[in-house]
């Protein structure tokens, strides 16, 4: 198990460093941030300003220079302040996380609690109504576009009914309309693989030695079927969390929620080079993170991962 953890961290640097490499060439290769931070301040294109703020972004250096310079503040948490607020990145980043959080782990509870047992159960009752029911939701959850499901779910609950909030985030009854949103894809995704990797281990010949043995229903639908299905889910999981940020920019778009994903889109539509840089590095560092710890919990379920 320390040589998979180790194994683990070393791929998580790695993965760091190129993404880091990726965001300072894409943030270089938009254009000279000068011209964005000049404008978003309103001050003059003259040639002591222009110098000036230079020497300030450190665009007076060499290439590798400055991203050694801003490798090293990143890993600070210092990623400088954004263009348009003339304010830290980190304290605007700070400041939305928990929006953001709060949305994302009540979306991953909500598909959680409803895949796990529907996919079960469609793939216990195979054939039944619950199993097309199941199939139903898992094949319309991934067709439909996120941001299409919020617009509909707007004109029904908030034009037509006036029953949700439609852009806000105060009072419990404004996070029904985004968390539906955001947990409509999670869900799907994860009935879909919990009822082929049930349907695959039911199938197979220790299940049935199982049953024959006598053991009541729940115990071998549960204790063995299900610890042995659980390991595709799980690896879907992975994915599921560094596509998570993609569905909150959708979603807090569309909603107007006060979290990371709109901080981004605001950041891309002012060509916020500092913001926008930042929220990106956020974002993969919690993504790496959370990919390790799926492999770490994988690892300790099956340990046949640990030597692959």
């Amino acid at each position: 198990m320390g040589i998979f953890l180790v194994r683990r961290v070393l791929l998580m640097a790695v993965t760091l460093f190129v993404v880091s490499i990726i965001v300072f060439a894409v943030s270089r290769a938009s254009g000279d941030p000068r011209y964005t931070a000049m404008f978003q301040m309103s001050k003059g294109i003259t040639k002591k300003n222009w110098d000036a703020m230079g020497k300030e972004l450190g665009l007076d250096r060499p290439l590798v220079v400055q991203y050694l310079v801003w490798s090293g503040n990143a890993l600070r948490g210092d990623f400088g302040n954004s263009f348009a607020g003339r304010r830290p990145v980190v304290n605007q980043i700070t400041e939305k996380m928990q929006a953001t959080a709060e949305l994302a782990i009540l979306a991953t509870a909500f598909a959680v609690v409803v895949a796990i047992p529907l996919g079960v159960l469609s793939a216990v009752r195979r054939g039944s109504v619950f199993d097309y029911l199941g199939r139903f939701l898992a094949a319309t959850g991934q067709s439909l576009p996120p941001f299409w499901v919020a617009l509909v779910m707007i004109l029904i609950f908030t034009v037509w009914l006036g029953w949700l909030p439609g852009a806000k985030r105060d009072g419990w009854d404004s996070y029904i309309m985004p968390v539906l949103t955001l947990g409509s894809g999670l869900t799907a995704g994860i009935l879909r693989l919990v009822r082929s990797s049930m349907l695959e281990v039911l199938d197979s010949e220790y299940i049935k030695l199982a049953r024959a043995k006598g053991l009541s229903s729940n115990k071998v639908i549960w204790k063995h079927a299900f610890k042995n299905a659980v390991a595709a889910p799980l690896t879907y999981g992975g994915i599921l969390i560094s596509l998570l940020f993609m569905g909150t920019v959708i979603t807090e778009s569309v909603f107007g929620w006060p979290g990371l994903g709109r901080l981004t889109i605001q950041a891309t539509l002012n060509n916020d080079t500092p913001l926008l840089s930042g929220v990106v590095m956020f974002a993969t560092v919690c993504a790496i993170i959370g990919n390790s710890l799926v492999d770490i919990i994988h690892a300790r379920i099956d340990p046949r991962v640990r030597y692959a």
